[in-house]
């Protein structure tokens, strides 16, 4: 199970075959990788299925591999196009492969016991991060200069920079909290999937996503992928292209998970440096469970910040598909409520 979404095992994935199974999508978000925060936003487990879902069948149409099946129809209970639900769905059936545990000491991670157990078919244990800009308080900014990406400043200016390239890096994805990779280090911890595929695949995506976005009069700054190696191809997994895995603007306002963060932000400053210094004590003590070093709990959010948010979900997910899927305001409206927020 993960923070928003739960995993239904129908078969299981063997060395040279691939299991069944299903994403249930929940109503739960999380910030800050805190995990299942104290709200609920209705609507937002089917705006996220329904946009990976959408997603997931640009990809296919594009000839790029992924694990995705279908969606279960809330009547039927059959897997079927999402163009075929009924209504927005909750339930994505996938293809499953195998997720080796990941032995660690502290804060060491054992990769090549992972991949002892993974033969050819796994998870990669890697996030592949793609950037179409670098807004104000990115972390590229403090992790890296203008010059490693190719850019012609000295230092980064004070607004956002719009990239002319796409800027692809590589996470962790299993450790208790993601750091950013080297290439080498990226490419040791892939396997035997091979690095530069799987960069062609995420900035594939990326354009795929970027242009369905821009039809729907959004701006896609930035999003991840997660994939599978099997039988010699890698796959796209996980969910792609929702307004938790990317970043989206319209008309310069965040439509993601991002207004959520910088809500948090605003109105409870003290859970979030907490946070951010359990994260840092945890990296001192050289251990990796840090949300048990964190003095501070977050706190429920006002009803009218859900509604809004579920507003903005679900008026968000009909604009990218294309579908009255939801009963929602129209993003216009639905954004200029969060903008007041």
């Amino acid at each position: 199970m993960t923070s928003v979404k739960e995993f239904r095992i129908e078969r299981e994935p063997t060395a040279t075959t691939l299991g069944r199974g299903a994403f249930v999508f929940t109503d739960d978000y999380s910030v800050f990788d805190w995990g299942k925060m104290p709200d609920e936003i209705p609507d937002k487990g089917a705006s996220l299925c329904s946009m990976g879902a959408h997603n997931f069948e640009l990809l296919e149409d594009e000839g790029v591999p992924t694990h995705y099946r279908g969606v279960v129809d809330s009547g039927t209970g059959e897997v079927v196009p999402l163009a075929d639900a009924e209504d927005a769905p909750t339930e994505m059936a996938i293809d499953l492969t195998q997720v080796p545990d990941l032995p660690r000491e502290g804060r060491n991670y054992d990769y090549d016991a992972f991949h002892a157990e993974a033969a050819d078919n796994y998870l990669i244990p890697l996030e592949v991060v793609f950037r179409n800009s670098v807004p104000v308080g990115s972390s590229l900014r403090r992790r890296t200069n203008p010059a490693d990406h190719g850019l012609d400043f000295e230092e980064w200016p004070e607004g956002a920079v719009q990239l002319e390239e796409p800027i692809v890096e590589f996470s962790t994805k299993y450790e208790e909290s993601d750091r950013y990779l080297t290439r080498s280090e990226a490419d040791r911890i892939a396997g035997i999937a091979d690095i530069e595929e799987l960069e062609a695949v995420a900035r594939e995506v990326n354009r795929i996503v970027t242009d369905r976005a821009a039809e729907a009069e959004l701006v896609h700054e930035d999003g991840k992928i997660e994939c599978l190696y099997f039988d010699g191809e890698i796959r796209v997994g996980d969910v792609v292209g929702t307004f938790d895995e990317n970043r989206f603007t319209f008309h310069g306002q965040q439509v993601s998970k991002e207004f959520i963060r910088q809500y948090h932000k605003r109105t409870q400053p003290e859970w979030v440096e907490a946070v951010g210094a359990a994260k840092q004590e945890a990296k001192a003590q050289d251990v990796a469970d840090w949300k048990s070093l964190c003095e501070e709990s977050p706190e429920p959010l006002d009803e009218g910040v859900v509604g809004a948010a579920q507003d903005l979900y679900a008026a968000g997910t009909n604009a990218y598909v294309g579908r009255e899927l939801f009963d929602a305001p129209s993003l216009v409206d639905a954004v200029d409520a969060v903008r007041n927020l």
